[in-house]
């Protein structure tokens, strides 16, 4: 009897066909097929390796399978992975009591994805302005910015000002009022209706192509709010959790929100997870039956967690996001590349612009994706880059070295 040939795994099976054929097409991905991952580095079914510049959009800062994380992981599979809230588990308070401490607040709540914890924030904020401050019932007004990406449930997408994720999905959700981002004049403006009970606002704008605010914008945005007993609710769901240099972005400014949001790196790329976090005055108003989730706080999602808060506790990966960061910017300004119009860095966390006249970003991310470089086009014009937080000087290195060539060909 002859051997039977060899087949690779794409040969056997088309992944994306089949993807193409039963699921449905609500993103646009790049063409690769990954298999595998391990730190900054995945392979495709064929088994060609690339670096991951765009770590799921932060919800990998620990890059792909961190020892640490997995070993948590595995041990919390072997004992539990869920009760409910119907009864309680030995996880939850754990996990509750070390991101408190971790944000400097009373109070968690536990989800599980970011727009979650965004549906969960816009309740509470109601729910204290009707409570707490006395608005009218029904009368709620919560303050975001234009530019804005906090989910694309209905509610949230009541309140974006991108086409494509408004178009056909109506009729919206009032109670929300759009202002300029970066703009303190608008903003106060705004929070002078006696009806505002929040201002909703992300410290950097990432879909938006990683948009960073003036200088004092944060500080001055909570001061606004102070004034007009309204809430600061920072919405740090990309931005948390080191990935800009800091364990979290509002602390750039010193500032301490009022409800703080996290997600993505939270589930160490391993499990969907998030969390508001906040002051008993505003959390402490839920009552039994008000808010839940099924699998918010399950016991595998905390064991994760809890480690990951322990990754970011000795600052080290928050202090390689700076150095990174900066290295990987000064090699691009260095660079002076006429296809490149603007240049936006904080941490580990870069937006770089090309101009319209030459090509495309997602044209970009193409030919980086052809010598082994993932990263991701938004707005068009802008490529977007957010390593692991892990990465190695080394590593970036050999990532520039690939994504200065192909903007030098543009």
């Amino acid at each position: 009897m002859e051997p039977t040939p060899s087949v690779s795994v794409s040969e056997a099976v088309d992944p994306a066909g089949l993807e193409d054929r039963y699921g449905v097409r609500n993103y646009d991905p790049l063409s690769v097929v990954i298999s595998r991952g391990a730190g900054s580095w995945v392979e495709d079914v064929d088994g060609r390796r690339y670096f991951d510049a765009l770590s799921a959009y932060s919800a990998l800062n620990f890059g792909h399978r961190h020892p640490r994380l997995v070993a948590a992981a595995h041990e919390q599979l072997d004992r539990l992975t869920l009760t409910s809230r119907a009864f309680r588990n030995d996880r939850i308070g754990e996990f509750c009591r070390a991101l408190a401490e971790a944000c400097s607040m009373d109070r968690v709540l536990p989800m599980n994805t970011g727009a979650e914890a965004v549906e969960t924030a816009i309740k509470a904020a109601r729910k204290w302005g009707y409570e707490d401050k006395g608005v009218a019932p029904g009368r709620a007004k919560i303050i975001v910015c234009g530019g804005n990406f906090h989910g694309r449930t209905t509610t949230i997408v009541s309140f974006s000002d991108d086409p494509s994720a408004r178009n056909s999905f109506g009729p919206f959700t009032p109670g929300f009022e759009t202002v300029p981002f970066g703009d303190l004049a608008a903003l106060e403006a705004a929070l002078g209706d006696p009806d505002a009970v929040a201002f909703l606002v992300e410290p950097v704008q990432g879909e938006a192509g990683v948009i960073i605010p003036p200088a004092g914008y944060l500080a001055g945005a909570r001061e606004l709010c102070t004034e007009a007993d309204v809430l600061m609710i920072a919405d740090e769901i990309q931005s948390g959790l080191g990935r800009t240099g800091r364990t979290f972005a509002c602390e750039h400014e010193e500032v301490a929100p009022d409800l703080m949001l996290l997600g993505k790196a939270l589930g160490g790329g391993i499990v969907p997870t998030s969390a508001v976090v906040g002051s008993d005055r505003v959390l402490g108003l839920f009552q039994p039956g008000q808010h839940g989730s099924t699998f918010g706080g399950n016991p595998l999602a905390c064991a994760i967690a809890v480690e990951v808060l322990e990754l970011l506790a000795d600052g080290s990966l928050q202090r390689n996001a700076t150095e990174l960061g900066g290295r990987m910017r000064g090699s691009l300004e260095a660079a002076a590349h006429p296809a490149v119009t603007e240049i936006r860095q904080i941490g580990l966390w870069i937006g770089v612009d090309i101009a319209g006249e030459v090509a495309t970003a997602r044209a970009a991310c193409e030919r980086l994706l052809a010598i082994g470089v993932l990263a991701k086009e938004t707005q068009e014009r802008t490529i977007r880059f957010a390593p692991p937080l892990t990465s190695t000087v080394a590593e970036l290195d050999w990532v520039l070295e690939r994504v200065n060539g192909v903007l030098a060909e543009l």
